[in-house]
């Protein structure tokens, strides 16, 4: 599996011969003005909720792709109302076997609307999982004991989790998320974009070396392959 970041909650997931673009929020963001979203070209648009900090670039890259968009009922519903028919509607606790690797939602605790005001649905968590590996995205979201059962039904590669603090956890929570889903490989997402999520970085490194968790903050465009 091979993980690309493009800013905020932005990522990209290379496995089984396909690409699964997460949340794109990259033109609106100016620390990824380097980003031309036409090129990315996924096979699959997968959104936690309907942010639009999470959802600003789907149309666009939609329509340049031949990408297929995976996210709750009400995400997909909405999307597939302004014309993007190319979809999968999931929900929480379900799971699909798609051609990448088997997706099972998960519970967040955030809030979720679309741009427009309409309603979003429940924002998620997302489970990816094949042989070559496992990983878990968070999506927005408070730390929830909920997580324990992540770390009881999978065995994590990896998990990529908000750590800007404000509006989801912060790196104190994260750090306490780590033992709920036995996983200390952790690639932190959802911070520097604006002030409220701007958070102080060797204070977090140092947080999770004290932890004994490998946590990585990415830059944009950086690549990590597990």
């Amino acid at each position: 599996m091979r993980f690309t970041y493009f800013g905020h909650a932005s990522f990209m997931i290379e496995t089984k011969g396909k690409k699964l673009l997460f949340d794109p929020f990259i033109t609106p963001n100016e620390l990824a003005k380097d980003i031309d979203v036409a090129t990315l070209r996924p096979d699959y648009i997968i959104l936690s909720h309907g942010h639009a900090d999470h959802v600003a670039d789907v149309e666009t890259i939609y329509n340049h792709s031949e990408a297929t968009i995976i996210s709750t009922y009400e995400v997909v519903g909405w999307f597939q109302a302004k014309g993007l028919e190319r979809a999968h509607p999931m929900n929480h606790g379900g799971s699909w076997q798609f051609d990448f690797g088997k997706i099972k939602l998960v519970n967040a605790v955030h809030s979720s609307s679309m741009p427009d005001g309409s309603y979003g649905g429940h924002p998620a968590g997302i489970v990816i999982q094949n042989d070559e590996g496992t990983f878990y995205y968070a999506g927005d979201t408070a730390l929830t004991k909920d997580m324990e059962l992540i770390g009881e039904e999978f065995d994590l590669t990896f998990a990529v989790l908000p750590v800007g603090d404000n509006f989801t956890m912060g790196v104190a929570d994260v750090m306490r998320a780590t033992k709920m889903i036995r996983c200390k490989e952790i690639i932190g997402v959802h911070f520097d974009t604006f002030p409220y999520v701007a958070i102080d970085h060797n204070a977090a490194l140092a947080m999770a070396s004290e932890a004994s968790v490998k946590l990585t903050l990415p830059k944009i465009g950086e690549n990590i392959s597990f």
